[in-house]
């Protein structure tokens, strides 16, 4: 039976695990505290604690065949190496496949520009500097120890309860402008069909931009979301009198476009929703 570890089971790596799981595969998710574990056990899923600090023990992937690795690095580097590399690195021969999911942010700012995965890798904030040591250290240990591992840069994330849709229903819609800003956006449901096109079909040590076919300034997508809400958009505010969170702002600082070409010709992955307008009506329709 195929078995798939979860470092962090989260919004992304559960729909992956719902989907495998349906099919069969048996499914183990981290956590870092014993509430997280029993919420994921009530999903269905097998539980362990992770919480970064303390040793790993090996024995929990015996018999584990792929691994996902979704946990975002910290100021001290990557909290699944921290503890599991060892660990990762005396099953290598029993794992067939590694995925670890970064970020478009290692790209960093383009001025709107293109970027595919051959483009120089420059990120510009301190989140993105941490993902591209992360994605170094995982792929050590595929040139080093013959790991499976492969990376996956996903772009901004939209899905069931993570959309434009929502900030309507709670009040939060901002149409924010900012000339010549671009974002790449992919569907949850899409991420999870990139990972399984993967395990499909293996390439070590590879990297893929998870990306939709239109980047787009984000007060277009708030605009679109406003249509299908049957409501007016919010008014357009320049992005200098925005009042952002740090956080916020951060997203802002970075304008680029994402090729998604390799996803398609390598992984043979035909987009779910290849622009936000498919992913948004397939969500409005689901509050309905």
């Amino acid at each position: 039976m195929s078995h798939l570890f979860c470092f962090g089971l989260g919004y992304c790596a559960a729909v992956l695990a719902r989907r495998l799981k349906a099919k069969g595969w048996r499914i183990t998710g981290s956590a870092r505290t014993s509430e997280a574990a029993a919420a994921l056990r009530q999903d269905g899923f097998e539980t362990v604690l992770v919480d970064g600090k303390a040793p790993f023990d090996a024995g929990l992937i015996d018999g584990v065949t792929h691994v996902l690795a979704s946990a975002p690095p910290d100021e001290d580097g990557d909290p699944v190496l921290r503890v599991a590399a060892p660990a990762l690195i005396a099953h290598a021969g029993a794992i067939d496949w590694l995925g670890y999911l970064s970020t478009t942010g290692v790209y960093g700012d383009r001025g709107g520009g293109w970027v595919d995965e051959d483009s120089p890798l420059k990120p510009s904030t301190t989140r993105g500097a941490r993902r591209l040591a992360a994605e170094r250290e995982w792929l050590a240990l595929w040139h080093e120890h013959g790991l499976p591992v492969h990376l996956f840069r996903l772009a901004g994330i939209y899905g069931p309860g993570r959309n434009q849709l929502c900030s309507f229903l709670d009040g939060g819609a901002r149409r924010i402008a900012k000339p010549g800003q671009v974002f790449s956006r992919i569907h949850v449901d899409d991420i999870a069909g990139v990972l399984e096109a993967s395990i499909a079909r293996l390439h070590p040590g590879r990297a893929y931009n998870v990306c939709d076919d239109e980047p787009a300034p984000p007060q277009e997508v708030i605009a679109y979301a406003a249509r299908l809400m049957g409501r007016e958009p919010p008014p357009e505010i320049a992005f200098e009198e925005a009042d952002l969170s740090p956080m916020a702002k951060s997203f802002y600082a970075e304008s680029k476009r994402v090729s998604n070409a390799r996803i398609k010709g390598e992984l043979g992955y035909t987009l779910r929703y290849p622009t936000y307008r498919e992913g948004l009506k397939a969500l409005v329709a689901e509050l309905r």
